[in-house]
């Protein structure tokens, strides 16, 4: 259950298909974005693609001599964008590649734009996703809902998606929703008769247990999209923001040019792939590493004194060009972050939400929360952050203090768009809206595990936190997820422990969820889980979510 393979399988297969010769790869924007999460385009040229296009672009060139690969989503405006490109095309022969179904009548515009018969091939292949790492994807939309209801073009895009998941990975699970949330229990149906309308393509080799899919909603989980993180990727993500691997580092003080943008892929970077999920602490030690490892190589390069000794160089060179490029890149991402941490106060933030989070003491969590309040060089966005917080943790509290921090918050200047967000996010995830145990404590069991864990200490103060996911996929892969709380959609059923499991989040996810996801995939044997989600959120991008849900406002005007 490898969704990056999955997806670099159908774009090598498109490739190889159209066989030897000068070829041009032509997308639109959200295929372009697939493709890059899983190819790097040095890579791509090696398979003889030479020209990387958008299908609306107006100014493209003629080009009789190359053959043209189409990944396209079937869209209404590709169709009619592909329709004037074959009436006067551009390239010598096309070969189409739609990334989910395309209707009958839409393949009969295309046929009868064919005039002058360049199409050689139309074919569905299922790569309608974002593959971010092995087993984590995203749709890569924000604001998902308006007042608890599905955006109809937003649920139609996430049937889509799910379903090329599926079909990517030959899978026909179970389906199973969270109880109350009316927009996860729509998805279910939908996908549900879309695998029944489908039957012939979802007819794949039973297993003894079948997959199970999953399907959650944010709000019941409004806690982890607004904490700070401490982990490697998820750490860029919250304060540099990753949008498809690509990381912006133009505004650090002093960056070079060739640094203003760099690539964050798994696939692409050994150091990245082996430190993601390590603390903070750790990247710096590694980064020491990797830096004195480089120095020793340099020395080792400089020596060129034989003919043996230039052939070395020669046929080492690309690695140690790569090996430079790796630890400039990562020395000026973790440069950046320390610098954004120490400017930010950062560390005090996050040991007050972890407190916020984690423990109970109304109390000492006001007088916190008014210190960080009243601490210059505090972010606007770290203030915002942990009135919600305590909104969300004291929504019924006797003493709640809620319209006292507001003041403070209207007193730093923040603008009335983000203020309003404080009675928004208890509009949109507040304790009416949610089902499960968020803070612990409702069960004799979570009252044992708050005590033992009191008991037993902290190890880290800053990452307490445990996302619900985390303990509804262990109840899941032992067999103890009740039916009642996350009943069947369906007429397949699990009643054996599952082993392949793929979770989905109306809207979105974290990547200290994806931590979650990956140490389980880890630990547990025989296990392997899958999460994915409308988007992969940060604090900025979830209180766009919160804003178009609650308000219907453009998440693009919300800036913190």
């Amino acid at each position: 259950m490898n969704v990056l393979q999955a997806v670099r399988q159908y774009i090598s297969k498109m490739v190889q298909d159209s066989g030897a010769g000068m070829k041009v790869l032509l997308m639109d924007k959200e295929t372009t974005g697939i493709t890059s999460m899983v190819f790097a385009q040095s890579e791509i040229l090696q398979k003889e693609v030479f020209l990387f296009e958008k299908i609306d672009s107006p100014n493209r060139e003629s080009m009789k001599h190359l053959k043209a690969i189409c990944f396209l989503r079937p869209t209404r405006e590709n169709i009619e964008l592909l329709v004037q490109e074959l009436k006067n095309p551009k390239y010598g022969l096309y070969y189409i590649y739609f990334s989910h179904f395309v209707d009958q009548a839409d393949v009969r515009k295309l046929a009868e734009a064919d005039d002058q018969e360049v199409v050689r091939e139309i074919q569905e292949f299922f790569g309608d996703y974002f593959a971010i790492n092995p087993h984590v994807f995203s749709f890569n939309i924000t604001g998902v809902c308006r007042g608890g209801n599905w955006d109809r073009d937003v649920l139609s895009r996430c049937v889509s998606g799910l379903s090329a998941v599926l079909l990517s990975l030959k899978k026909q699970p179970a389906i199973r929703c969270q109880q109350g949330s009316m927009m996860a229990k729509n998805l279910a149906d939908e996908l549900n008769t879309l695998m029944k309308r489908e039957a012939t393509l979802f007819d794949f080799r039973r297993t003894d247990v079948p997959p199970v899919l999953l399907i959650l909603d944010r709000r019941d989980d409004p806690v982890t999209p607004l904490l700070n993180q401490w982990t490697y990727q998820a750490m860029v993500h919250e304060l540099l923001g990753i949008k498809n691997n690509r990381v912006d580092l133009s505004s650090a003080p002093g960056i070079a040019k060739e640094l203003q943008e760099v690539v964050l892929s798994a696939e692409q970077d050994e150091f990245y792939q082996s430190n993601m999920y390590l603390n903070f602490g750790e990247i710096g030690a590694n980064i020491k590493t990797l830096v004195d490892h480089f120095q020793v190589k340099s020395k080792s390069q400089a020596k060129v004194e034989t003919i043996a000794d230039m052939k070395q160089f020669i046929e080492t060179y690309p690695q140690f060009k790569r090996m430079s490029g790796t630890v400039s890149k990562h020395v000026a991402v973790v440069s950046e972050l320390s610098r954004v941490v120490a400017q930010q106060s950062v560390l005090q933030v996050s040991e007050v939400e972890q407190e916020l989070a984690c423990q109970s003491d109304h109390s000492t969590a006001l007088q916190n929360v008014r210190r960080i309040l009243a601490t210059d060089g505090v972010k606007a966005i770290d203030c915002l952050r942990l009135v919600l917080l305590y909104a969300i943790r004291y929504e019924r509290h006797g003493s709640n203090e809620v319209d006292a921090l507001v003041d403070m918050l209207t007193r730093r200047g923040l603008p009335e768009k983000y203020i309003r967000l404080v009675s928004g996010i208890v509009d949109y995830a507040g304790k009416s809206h949610r089902n499960g145990d968020l803070f612990g404590g409702k069960t004799p069991l979570a009252l044992t595990k708050k005590l033992l864990k009191g008991l037993k200490g902290v190890e880290n103060i800053y990452t307490q936190h445990s996302p619900v996911l985390a303990e509804t996929l262990d109840n899941l892969v032992k067999g103890k997820l009740k039916d009642q709380q996350f009943p069947y959609v369906g007429a397949q059923v699990v009643r054996d422990r599952p082993q392949d499991v793929i979770v989905f989040m109306i809207g979105g996810i974290t990547y200290e969820e994806a931590l979650a996801v990956y140490n389980i995939n880890k630990t547990v044997p025989g296990v392997r889980v899958l999460l994915g989600g409308t988007n992969v959120h940060n604090t900025q991008s979830f209180l766009e979510e919160v804003s178009v849900g609650v308000y219907g406002r453009s998440g693009r005007e919300l800036t913190v």
